[in-house]
């Protein structure tokens, strides 16, 4: 008997689904969103949720084999680079890295799934000029890095998954506070809205799977 179409979750702490204490949860919680992404989908296909809080572009890279290619996935949303944009790192140097995932996947014959990274939300930041232009420029980042990888997508025929607009505020282009508590993390509300979009993508291919 064939197994059941294999969809491996890959990245950080935005996969892990990593939330930040609140008074409701002093501890923290994780809630990743593979989770929800198994119950949209249902049991005939086999999710993993391989995120690492904390994780740079490059160390995914460095685990990407042991973690992804020997378990040989249909199927491989990967969100990546939240952490190299707070280290400031080269948006080349993290579109390369993602690249080289994505281009692994296909050679597998998988397919990979990009999703854009979603923006960031500070507080109280338009009570000054200073604090509006650092949240400009690092919106910018994310919005320039986010075209590229919806451009190599669009250059593979590939869909992915358009985290950062389902997320932001239309107004500001900030995480919208329902869907994050911190400013980088989701809530449960994000992590199932991130479920959502992927599940959107991969229906119509599960389904294409099964009739062929």
């Amino acid at each position: 008997m064939s197994r059941s179409p294999l969809i491996i979750c890959f990245g950080d702490s935005l996969t892990a689904g990593f939330q930040s204490p609140t008074r409701e949860n002093p501890s923290g919680r994780d809630t990743p969103y593979g989770r929800f992404l198994q119950s949209y989908l249902g049991d005939a296909v086999e999710i993993r949720v391989s995120g690492v809080c904390g994780e740079l572009t490059g160390e995914m890279v460095g685990r990407f084999r042991r973690d992804v290619l020997d378990h040989q996935p249909n199927y491989v949303p990967i969100l990546g680079g939240t952490n190299d944009l707070g280290w400031n790192a080269s948006l080349q140097d993290i579109f390369d890295n993602l690249i080289s995932m994505y281009d692994q996947v296909l050679r597998m014959g998988g397919l990979p799934i990009p999703v854009t990274i979603p923006s960031i939300r500070v507080e109280d930041a338009a009570g000054s000029r200073e604090g509006q232009e650092w949240v400009q420029e690092h919106v910018g980042r994310r919005r320039q890095l986010n075209q590229l990888l919806q451009e190599f997508a669009g250059s593979k025929g590939i869909a992915y998954v358009d985290l950062f607009g389902a997320t932001a505020e239309p107004e500001s282009s900030q995480l919208a506070a329902n869907y994050s508590n911190d400013g980088i993390h989701l809530t449960t509300a994000g992590y199932r809205l991130f479920a959502e979009g992927v599940a959107q993508v991969l229906k119509p291919l599960l389904a294409g799977s099964v009739q062929s």
